[in-house]
């Protein structure tokens, strides 16, 4: 049996949803294409789109977790996102949101955290 498969969505878990919201759509132009709410109000799903793809960002908030910081320990994985446009542009305005944390200047990359400290590779359009 072959099996065919294709992205939907990833997932991660957020402190302070509208804050997320705020950084994903001032850091990378995401913006959400949909939203399930518990009925009890222990939850919230927020999905955010490029507009273009059908790969879909989930922001998971949980009413009874703490405020504190997921504690992401030592994975690495990560999102990777490619930018139209001005690469060095888009690096900028990325320097002066304070997100860059690990720059690879040789493999012509970087990385940006977001509020929860999970780490988005950033990649030109056309590399």
């Amino acid at each position: 049996m072959e099996i065919s498969a294709r992205f939907d969505h990833f997932n991660i878990n957020v402190t302070d949803l509208d804050r997320s919201l705020d950084f994903y759509a001032r850091a990378l132009g995401l913006r959400e294409v949909g939203r399930k709410c518990a009925a009890d109000g222990s939850f919230v799903l927020v999905y955010l789109g490029d507009g273009e793809s059908g790969f879909r960002l989930e922001l998971t908030w949980l009413r009874d977790h703490a405020a504190v910081p997921y504690q992401l320990g030592e994975n690495e994985s990560h999102l990777c996102l490619r930018v139209a446009g001005d690469y060095e542009a888009v690096r900028a305005r990325h320097r002066e949101m304070g997100c860059v944390c690990f720059e690879n200047e040789e493999m012509g990359l970087y990385f940006i955290n977001d509020p929860d400290d999970y780490w988005i590779e950033v990649l030109p359009m056309n590399d």
